[in-house]
């Protein structure tokens, strides 16, 4: 199974069907079995950095998260959660725009940012129990990790075995582009979490646009796409290639983790 966003560049609302895309496994072009819109409501993590050296400020990172809460649409669900060194509950899932807002007072800019550690601890204890649910994660940062037990590839391979999509809202660049010997630059981090997931980057100063088209997207664009692999080695990861007809864009994750 593999969720798919599929449009028509015309914004015609004609539904996509299967013969309009072509799925391509470890490059073997592969038979779909189903493709099937998906309304189903979503549960979204806003997965906020409050870490002290970040380039925004509380407000902003207040306002990126509220935009959320008055762009779900009905059977939505909303969590938030904040972290540094640790990744701590803001607001339990909800989908009560004003007890949302009076939550996010409870940001506050302190500690190094364990990215990676954040991630991984909302898919074990928050996504990962919703098993065949619509499961996403926003991530409002800049990217930086500093400090975090599990590496990125990790993390994206998690994130892609349990078929859960990153967005991100992406805040400045607090190291200004600096080489890291240890991680990918928070940019790249940014760029490989949407790409691999088949998420979207929007920047955090056009918030309100990143809520309403995260959301209409879910509600509007999304599909299950399913197909049995041709061939599928044990214990590997496969490369993944979901591509449309001319005149439809589609975005997908990009591997195929082994079971």
């Amino acid at each position: 199974m593999v969720n798919v966003v599929a449009r028509r560049e015309d914004n015609r609302p004609a539904p996509i069907t299967s013969k309009e895309l072509s799925v391509y496994d470890n490059g073997i072009e592969q038979s779909i079995r189903n493709f099937t819109p998906d309304p189903s409501p979503a549960r979204i993590v806003l997965l906020v950095d409050n870490s002290l050296t970040i380039r925004a400020d509380v407000e902003k990172l207040e306002q990126a998260a509220r935009e959320f809460a008055y762009e779900i649409y009905e059977g939505d669900k909303l969590l938030i959660v904040g972290y540094d060194e640790q990744a701590e509950i803001v607001a339990d899932w909800t989908d009560n725009a004003k007890s949302i807002e009076s939550s996010l007072k409870l940001f506050r800019k302190k500690g190094q940012p364990f990215l990676f550690d954040a991630i991984r601890a909302v898919v074990e204890e928050a996504l990962r129990p919703l098993q065949g649910q619509k499961r996403i994660v926003v991530v409002i940062s800049d990217g930086l990790d500093r400090g975090s037990k599990g590496t990125f590839e990790q993390t994206l391979a998690e994130l892609q075995s349990e078929n859960i999509v990153v967005y991100a809202v992406q805040a400045v660049d607090r190291t200004r582009g600096a080489i890291r010997r240890d991680v990918p630059k928070p940019r790249v981090v940014i760029d490989k979490l949407a790409e691999g997931t088949g998420g979207q980057i929007f920047p955090i100063d056009h918030a309100s646009d990143a809520a309403k088209a995260i959301c209409d997207e879910l509600r509007k664009n999304r599909y299950v796409l399913s197909y049995v692999p041709s061939s599928a080695p044990y214990g590997q990861a496969r490369s993944l290639l979901v591509v449309g007809n001319e005149g439809i864009s589609v975005r997908a994750k990009s591997m195929q983790q082994p079971n």
